[in-house]
């Protein structure tokens, strides 16, 4: 018993005593294993060598006493084992988690090797715990942010692992507050009666704070806005979690290509940070054309109709990061949208980015309406890669002149409405790639809360609305998740869920969701359906040809609810398969969809095949 414990003293001194300081890319020491006896000599006895083919496998077998079987039924080693190396590594990793367990006498103290069998005799002894940790010269605040609770930590089992995770905690904070040589140790340690006391001590080294920031490479993308961006500002205190999450951020750029991970180096107190980048073609003008079938083809009629998506965007203006863009799409002969949008980062010199966003729908068929959406939104870039957002937005539907309005006798499916919300988006993009992901996570999530307000129309008698309320609180949420994961060597799955929820008694068509296309629902015309209430599962396969071509296989399966005051209650399942191609030409990336549509409205038939193709230029 001396010298276990005279072992174990030792064992003290090295993990926890003052001379063994942890710095930040350490861990504790673990207490050795005392090396077991080698096997016998196989070349004394040359009669019992046999072919490497022939060796039978070694069988383990444990002896331990009374009192420490019950620890040892806990764990399962390997009782076969190939090889002489591969018995003395599964007693090592079988003694290590015992000793991981607060067993830290535990010990293979006899090794005996007879013909096939190993025989180990185990010591496992008493499990050693806290009696108390105390805060040395760290304060209260800094070892509540690392997880530090007084109860994890008085009367429970001595864990390596615990105490290791701790230290690994207060070291990160200690380097975000500008100390990154910091270390943390355990003093003034107390062993009575198998339980340990101590104090803990962190000695901060120097205070080290941010000199500059150092693009290289052929960017015109200007330094302050970077510095900005990444929270990188000259003589703030040096932040690693900062510099960690430089390479994620920029990632999220889509006019930056990052070609090594960001470098510091550290003089007099100083830390300069080394930022390897290149320009990337970002600036977008794409020009869409969608072939469809005419299913309401009257004499004399095309049996096709043309759809139309053109986009502009301009981004990294003058290096700045600011964007600019602008679609115009055409759904149908009677449908058009345009979309209008401005980012403008850095505002007034801080992280935060502005934003203002247009948007207009018109249909002039079937209960013609007008649809206006302008939205001011402030983003925050956050360090773990993740954008948090708060917007405001206004939503006004008109009813377009009609001259049947006068003659109903009930209220039509579309009605005038104003809808303002305030609410809440955050995006977390862990992608390794904006344009042509292999691997990685996409997420977004957005809600909002506002007054919907339902206007009387001149055109339609008053007493329509007497049993409606004009005035109710509205409810829109929204969820996206995609993940990309690489498959052999050029191969790519995506699996991706999005979904969208109004939550009102009082909605009509105009209110409602579109869905259906290439962006949405392959398989059917562009906003085909209206739902209240939606979701999309897709998985797609690519086979990458190139950096940036590839040929795909798609399923999407929707499920999507209609509910609203002026028609019955509708719910569909539609599905939508196909295939396409994507490519690099010498006037821009060509993209190629076929797709085939099943709904309750619409039957699984190449006569119904949709197909899609454009070119996206980016310079």
């Amino acid at each position: 018993m001396y010298v276990r414990l005279l072992a174990f003293g030792v064992f003290l001194w090295l993990l926890l005593g003052s001379t063994a300081a942890v710095w930040a890319q350490s861990s504790p020491s673990i207490p050795a294993l005392q090396s077991p006896p080698l096997p016998p000599d196989s070349v004394a006895k040359p009669q019992a060598v046999l072919p490497v083919a022939a060796r039978k496998p070694w069988v383990l077998v444990l002896e331990a006493d009374a009192a420490d079987q019950p620890v040892l039924r806990r764990y399962r080693p390997r009782l076969v084992l190939p090889d002489s190396l591969s018995v003395v590594r599964e007693v090592r990793e079988l003694v290590l988690a015992i000793q991981n367990a607060a067993y830290l006498l535990a010990s293979a103290d006899r090794l005996r090797w007879q013909q096939d069998t190993v025989r180990v005799t185990l010591y496992v002894g008493e499990q050693f715990r806290w009696a108390q940790l105390r805060s040395g010269n760290l304060g209260d605040a800094l070892l509540t942010r690392a997880g530090y609770r007084e109860r994890f930590f008085t009367a429970k089992p001595f864990l390596p692992a615990e105490w290791t995770r701790l230290q690994q905690r207060i070291l990160a904070e200690a380097e975000n507050q500008g100390y990154p040589f910091a270390s943390v140790r355990l003093d003034s340690v107390t062993l009575t009666d198998r339980e340990v006391s101590g104090r803990v001590v962190l000695e901060r080294g120097p205070v080290v704070y941010f000199d500059s920031l150092e693009v290289v490479g052929a960017t015109k993308t200007r330094k302050q806005f970077l510095a900005r961006y990444l929270q990188i500002l000259p003589n703030q205190p040096y932040s690693q979690q900062r510099v960690d999450a430089a390479a994620r951020l920029l990632r999220q750029l889509p006019y930056l290509r990052l070609r090594a991970q960001p470098e510091v180096r550290f003089a007099q107190h100083k830390a300069r940070v080394y930022l390897l980048l290149e320009d990337r073609p970002s600036n977008q003008f794409d020009a869409i054309v969608g072939i469809l079938p005419n299913t309401a083809t009257n004499t004399g009629q095309k049996k096709v109709q043309l759809t139309g998506d053109v986009t502009i965007n301009l981004r990294n203006i003058r290096g700045g990061g600011k964007q600019l863009g602008l679609q115009w799409r055409k759904v149908d002969a009677a449908s058009q949208l345009l979309d209008a949008q401005y980012v403008h980062p850095g505002f007034f010199g801080t992280p935060l980015e502005v934003g203002a966003s247009f948007n207009l729908y018109r249909q002039t068929q079937a209960n013609p309406f007008q649809t206006v959406r302008p939205r001011l939104q402030v983003t925050y870039p956050t360090p773990s890669a993740g954008r948090v957002a708060l917007f405001t937005e206004w939503r006004s539907s008109r009813l377009l002149a009609d001259s049947t309005y006068k003659l109903l006798t009930a209220l039509p499916s579309t009605i005038d409405t104003r809808y303002d919300a305030y609410g809440l988006d955050y995006t977390w993009n862990a992608l390794d790639d904006l344009y042509f992901p292999r691997r990685g996570t996409l997420a977004t999530g957005q809600a909002a809360i506002g007054n919907k307000r339902i206007s009387k129309n001149s055109e339609l008698n008053d007493t329509l609305y007497q049993r409606v309320a004009l005035r109710t609180t509205q409810v829109t949420l929204g969820l996206r998740l995609e993940q990309y994961f690489r498959l052999g060597r050029n191969g790519v799955l995506l699996t991706r869920v999005r979904g969208e929820a109004l939550l009102n008694k009082r909605l009509f068509l105009n209110d409602l969701f579109r869905l259906g296309g290439l962006t949405t629902l392959r398989g059917f015309n562009e906003l085909n359906f209206y739902a209240n209430q939606y979701a999309v599962g897709t998985v797609e396969f690519r086979q990458f040809t190139g950096q940036d071509a590839y040929v795909f296989l798609f399923a999407d399966q929707a499920w999507l609810r209609q509910d609203i005051v002026a028609q019955p209650y509708y719910e569909d399942a539609p599905t939508g398969l196909g295939a396409g191609l994507s490519f690099r030409t010498g006037a821009g990336v060509f993209q190629f969809v076929y797709s085939l549509g099943r709904s309750e409205q619409q039957k699984l038939a190449l006569n119904a095949s949709k197909i899609h193709f454009g070119i996206t230029n980016r310079f």
